[in-house]
């Protein structure tokens, strides 16, 4: 029975997807990277994302927070948003690394506690830009 709870637990972890709607009524559906292994890794050594989605980066804290694109195969664009879910700082088309020594991203301007990665041309499309209100929604 325990290994079935922790299982259950387990795969409720690994499902978890939050919506992030911009002012423009846009909304993605953001795979939630809040373990070490997740915020370490990212989006890398994937193919690429599918349409209306992305990965959402939770900090334990509020920070200056830093990225790479390490094992990446695909250019992304990153929202660093603060607490209160504003856009702080953006980076449109970090491109793909396939080995160090890789840039880094970051750290934005202001304390963030959360990064958006999309697929790039997203930040563009979207016009998204420091001072914009995001909303968070955790499907159930």
């Amino acid at each position: 029975f325990l290994i079935v709870g922790s299982w259950m637990l387990t795969q409720q972890k690994e499902d978890q997807a939050i919506f992030v709607t911009f002012p423009s009524g846009k909304q993605i559906e953001t795979e939630v990277a809040d373990t070490p292994e997740k915020l370490l890794f990212g989006l890398a050594f994937r193919e690429g994302l599918p349409p209306d989605s992305g990965m959402l980066y939770i900090f334990e804290s509020s920070g200056r927070h830093r990225l790479r694109t390490k094992g990446f195969t695909f250019p992304v664009d990153m929202i660093w948003a603060d607490e209160s879910h504003h856009v702080v700082a953006v980076v449109e088309g970090a491109a793909p690394c396939p080995q160090d020594p890789c840039p880094v991203f970051g750290p934005p301007p202001e304390d963030a506690r959360y990064v958006i990665q999309t697929a790039a041309g997203f930040v563009k499309q979207e016009q998204v830009v420091p001072g914009m209100e995001l909303k968070f929604t955790l499907r159930l």
